[in-house]
């Protein structure tokens, strides 16, 4: 479509150049980074798309929110009867996707996912407002962690010299 063509891309200010550092832990620099977009005034920096594998084996996204990030992995919550829970219950593995256009920078996160400790969950729902909670059957709230096996940091570039830091493999800290 030629309306698609005339849009400007990339129209936003990197904050500087990505420099790849093999030493510096993934959660670091995912951590500054979300806080670059927290303090660039990003609106929900927290929102990321989160796709699952369906039964036919097809790709289903959505987004969601960003709980948590820690070395155990990056959280996020739904109930065990929607759609992505009963993929995930099927096929646990997913992927993550953050963008914070303003600072032309994209996150990606591959890997299996873990359903948090029954403690967790209840904490996760119970910060929940009265409002969202109202509708969780007893029992059905889930917070799961993906466990990256890949992480891609993307910071883009007005010249199209855009650049990647690629960690395979989830290093966990002592």
């Amino acid at each position: 479509m030629e309306m698609l063509r005339s849009l400007p891309t990339l129209s936003g200010h990197p904050p500087g150049e990505l420099v790849d550092d093999p030493a510096r832990d993934p959660v670091d620099l995912f951590t500054d980074w979300l806080e670059a977009a927290i303090d660039a005034g990003v609106p929900e920096p927290h929102a990321m798309t989160l796709s699952t594998v369906g039964e036919d084996g097809v790709p289903d996204a959505r987004v969601l929110i960003l709980k948590g990030v820690d070395t155990r992995g990056f959280a996020f919550a739904s109930t065990a009867s929607s759609r992505k829970g009963r993929q995930l219950a099927a096929h646990p593995v997913a992927a993550m996707t953050f963008w914070w256009q303003p600072l032309l920078r994209s996150v990606r996160v591959s890997g299996h996912v873990t359903e948090a400790s029954p403690e967790e969950t209840a904490a996760d729902l119970a910060a929940r407002s009265a409002e969202a909670r109202a509708d969780v059957a007893e029992g059905d709230w889930r917070l799961w962690r993906l466990v990256p096996e890949r992480i891609e940091f993307w910071q883009g570039s007005t010249d199209r010299r855009h650049q990647r830091v690629i960690r395979e493999r989830w290093r966990r800290r002592p």
